[in-house]
């Protein structure tokens, strides 16, 4: 089993910048993906960002330029930086590790963009 717990969300205004925490606990181990996903209200989440296993990384249209995912194995933490953001980021933020065949999900954290 893996657990994962994210942090880092909250109340910023447009314009503003967050960073998001998704630590990891548990059979951590071949690891396809790492991801943040985000589902706004009366809305289906999406993908946001992802890593995998060697490195590569990939962005939804949407947050290209804004976000950047990272991870910090020894650390057993994948980050997501948020600048520039907007009020259409608001949702709560999931971090997902797809570890074949299974998904895990954290709790979320919400994160509100207004002013």
């Amino acid at each position: 089993q893996v657990q994962l717990v994210e942090s880092g969300g909250g109340l910023v205004q447009p314009g503003g910048s967050l960073r998001l925490s998704c630590v990891a606990s548990g059979s951590i181990f071949r690891i396809n993906s790492q991801n943040w996903y985000r589902q706004g209200s009366g809305k289906q989440r999406e993908l946001v960002a992802g890593v995998i296993s060697d490195g590569s990384t990939y962005y939804a249209d949407s947050v290209k330029g804004r976000f950047t995912i990272s991870r910090d194995n020894a650390k057993n933490t994948v980050y997501l930086q948020m600048n520039s953001l907007k009020p259409e980021d608001t949702a709560v933020y999931y971090c997902n590790y797809h570890i074949f065949p299974k998904n895990y999900w954290g709790q979320g954290t919400q994160v509100t963009v207004s002013s």
